[in-house]
């Protein structure tokens, strides 16, 4: 399914795709420098590190998910 669905795209879908792509895993690995990066140069709380790092992660997949069922 996943072959048919990647071989009938145009050059230009096949790009947005990947470039789609790299966003989230820019958006995950972000997020994950958030919640386990203890001494980060940015002056956050605790707990407003883990819910900005927890919003970036769900953001992430929200915009894979997004990304995977778009026609």
């Amino acid at each position: 399914m996943f072959k048919n669905k990647f071989q009938q795209k145009s050059l230009v879908q096949r790009f947005l795709f990947v470039f789609g792509l790299c966003f989230f895993l820019l958006y995950l690995g972000l997020g994950c420098m958030f919640l386990f990066w203890d001494s980060m140069p940015i002056a956050l709380e605790y707990t407003h590190r883990m819910l900005f790092g927890g919003l970036l992660i769900v953001y992430g997949i929200f915009r894979f998910i997004r990304l995977w069922n778009q026609d």
